[in-house]
């Protein structure tokens, strides 16, 4: 088999119709069933809904724990309320790999944390994509040993897509990505 990879020559924003794009593209001729996208205040989330719109996949939006409200990272009650009424489905979870009570109290040296840093030697993007696959599949919002499509960014917007087949976190070994669609050349 041969695929492409789309590599962008900046990350962020910018990106984020041709990733969503190329995502849905390579989602319908496998004929998947979900797509999970990173989105912070629902931007992402939004253009998800146009691009996957009559495709028949279900598009899920993972956004950031309340514990980022003081960042200002977490999105309001209004912004998910505009992204539901456009069909998609909003989960607001703890992140999969990092940031809970073993990083509060041990610090950065947490296998969650060395497999997020390592996933960022790829791109922020594809850290994102990788542990907003793992807490869909943790909330039951996509079915174990589901292949889906999984977008996620860097800052704003998304820049990175993957194909992958989530694990369950106390599973994480068991994660596969099997193909890298788009990401910004520089990590």
């Amino acid at each position: 088999m041969k695929g492409s990879i789309t590599y962008f020559e900046k990350r962020g924003k910018r990106n984020t119709v041709e990733a969503l794009t190329i995502a849905r593209d390579r989602a319908v001729q496998l004929g998947l069933r979900s797509a999970v996208v990173a989105s912070t205040h629902g931007y992402t989330a939004l253009e998800a809904a146009k691009a996957f719109k009559n495709t028949g996949i279900e598009v899920i939006a993972v956004s950031i724990c309340s514990s980022y409200d003081d960042m200002g990272w977490t999105m309001t009650r209004e912004e998910r309320e505009r992204v539901e009424k456009q069909g998609v489905k909003v989960l607001t979870s703890l992140h999969s790999l990092a940031d809970g009570v073993a990083e509060g109290h041990l610090g950065d040296s947490t296998p969650g944390n060395i497999i997020a840093n390592t996933l960022r030697t790829f791109s922020q993007g594809m850290k994102v994509a990788f542990e907003i696959s793992i807490m869909a599949l943790e909330a039951g919002m996509i079915g174990p040993g589901e292949e889906i499509i999984a977008v996620g960014g860097s800052d704003e917007g998304c820049d990175t897509a993957i194909v992958v087949k989530p694990a369950f976190a106390r599973k994480v070994k068991d994660f596969l990505v099997y193909e890298v669609l788009c990401k910004p050349r520089t990590a």
